[in-house]
Formats: C-alpha cells, structure tokens, sequence
C-alpha cells in the first residue's frame, strides 16, 4: 500500500519547482502498458497544459491541494466552460469525457490525482483545437 500523505505531496512539489516545465508527475502505475493510469502530477503557477483532447479516453482530475483553472473548448477553440477548482470554490475535481477539448491553468503551487485509461502512448494526444491535423 503506499500512503499519499502531506510528505509525498511536499516532496513532489518541491521537485516540480525545480523542474523546467514547473511540474512533476507521481505515477502509481507500474508501466506505461497499464489499462490504468494513475499518477499525482504537482504544478506550479504559471503551468499551463495546452488545449487537447484524448480521442478514445476519458479523464478524470481530483484537486488534492492548491487551486486550478480547468476549461473546455469549441472545435474552433472557444471556451465552452470554464471552472476553478480548489477548497475555497469547493469544487474539487472534473470528469472529461474523451474527445473534448481541454485545458488547465495552475493558479497556485498544486497537485491533481488523475485518472485515465491506458496504455499510455506519446503524443497521442491531439493539440489545440482549430489546428487538429495541421
């Protein structure tokens, strides 16, 4: 069993904030093969994970700590929605279903519990929309 605790969470900050991309991923599955991937990924602000989607999977985020801009987009990229997750909002997570457009936005030093199906495969996720496919 391994426990997720205060320790873990301040470690792996701490190793997101020396990192260039100013994150670090956490992972709880044993390979990249797993029909599960499970990982904490801490952020710091500034962070942005671009516009995509995941064409075959769904996606689940769970705010453990701090406070992210998680949004929706259009095919053309219009924002569809928008929500801040974090405990004074009290919300505290989303669900993506695959093929939707998405992106997140740190707003402070924070660390997500995602979910999604395996195998993880590079790159295979699509980019920002209005440029799919160019």
């Amino acid at each position: 069993m391994t426990i997720i605790d205060d320790d873990m969470l301040a470690a792996l900050q701490e190793e997101a904030e020396k990192s260039p991309r100013l994150r670090m991923n956490r992972n709880f599955h044993r390979s990249f093969d797993d029909k599960c991937q499970r990982f904490l990924n801490a952020m710091e602000p500034g962070t942005k994970i671009p516009v995509h989607r995941h064409p075959d999977k769904d996606e689940t985020l769970v705010l453990l700590k701090g406070k992210v801009r998680v949004s929706t987009h259009a095919d053309g990229g219009e924002v569809l929605s928008s929500c801040v997750l974090g405990r004074e909002e009290g919300r505290y997570g989303v669900d993506i279903p695959r093929n939707v457009w998405h992106g997140l936005e740190c707003l402070e030093p924070s660390v997500l519990f995602e979910c999604k199906p395996g195998p993880f495969v590079p790159r295979e996720a699509e980019g920002i929309p209005g440029r799919a496919g160019k």
